[in-house]
């Protein structure tokens, strides 16, 4: 068998098993693609797919077993070539961001400002994305890193690390009636109308859960994946802002007004992740240490052996009133 016949394999199942479709994504032809599947059960001396008739309608029994093999294989053939261009290329290459906008915003731009200038030969390419599709990448091997609040952590392909804390705040319009009472309570948000972020993003379920267990039910008008637009609409008078506090700056916000509410919601964490048995190359450590500097490269390895009981604290939460990024070392 071959790299080719194992790549049949993996692939056929996420075009539906469609032959045509598999064949045009590997510029092959059908038949070339039959035979490849043909050849492979011959040698191994097991049907992997099942069939109606002539027709592949699936993996069999066996072929889910192989399947995991297969991906393993061709996922070390990928670092063997990873290795083998990291020792030649060792301050050069392209390193794959998929990230969420309010991280790529708000918590990037410092570390990609120290990080180029340590590895000025690395190109960075950002994929703004929905936490699912940055899982997704990630484990495709089409992102070598990923960031995000939500869907890191519970994903089993990928090793997640907690990079920070931070909060939400409330922000409303210079003259809101909110700016003229005390400390908050998620009784005076719900007598407004708010504007937050879409479900699965920056912290929101977070946000959900503090009004569902108060017996509350928000009147939520709006909501975005971008906290520049949450913040425009704020502007224009449409409701009551719920952020990520690193998303406000009083300078450049002008005519935004931030309240305390570390009190209301829980605590946040960011994470990033690689995919699991992944190769890194050494800016990828490099990286991962410029954006959480407590992440060292023992302390990355020890997480990639399976060592979760030793993974490094992300820093203490921050209050609305602090940076709006993170406090990044490294160089």
């Amino acid at each position: 068998m071959n790299f080719q016949q194992l790549r049949t394999i993996r692939e056929l199942p996420s075009h539906s098993f469609n032959l045509t479709s598999m064949a045009a994504a590997m510029a092959m032809t059908q038949p070339g693609v039959s035979r490849h599947i043909r050849d492979i059960e011959e040698e191994m001396g097991l049907p992997i797919f099942e069939r109606t008739g002539n027709r592949i309608t699936g993996l069999s029994s066996q072929g889910k077993v192989i399947l995991t093999i297969v991906e393993r294989l061709l996922n070390e053939a990928d670092n063997l070539l990873d290795a083998s261009r990291a020792y030649s290329t060792v301050d050069s290459g392209l390193l794959s961001i998929a990230i969420t906008h309010t991280q790529a915003r708000y918590a990037l731009p410092q570390v990609v400002q120290s990080f180029r200038a340590a590895f000025p030969g690395v190109r960075i390419a950002l994929q703004q994305s929905t936490p699912e599709q940055i899982a997704r990448s990630v484990v495709s091997g089409a992102a070598d890193v990923g960031i995000s609040t939500e869907g890191l952590a519970q994903v089993p392909e990928l090793v997640a690390f907690p990079c920070y804390h931070w909060r939400h705040q409330v922000l409303v319009p210079d003259g809101h009636p909110l700016l003229a009472r005390g400390a908050l309570t998620l009784a005076d948000l719900a007598e407004f109308p708010l504007l937050t972020y879409d479900h699965g993003f920056t912290g929101r379920h977070q946000i959900d859960k503090a009004f569902a267990a108060a017996g509350l039910r928000p009147n939520v008008v709006l909501t975005a994946m971008d906290s520049d637009v949450i913040k425009q609409y704020v502007q224009l008078g449409l409701g009551v802002g719920l952020l990520a506090s690193m998303a406000f700056d009083a300078e450049q916000d002008a005519g935004l007004k931030a309240l305390e509410a570390h009190h209301l919601f829980a605590v946040n964490t960011t994470w990033l992740a690689v995919r699991r048995g992944a190769y890194l190359r050494a800016y990828t450590y490099e990286f991962m240490r410029h954006f959480a500097p407590q992440l060292t490269r023992a302390a990355i390895n020890r997480a990639l052996r399976g060592d979760a009981d030793d993974m490094p604290d992300p820093p203490a939460a921050r209050s609305p009133s602090a940076s709006r990024t993170p406090t990044f070392s490294g160089a």
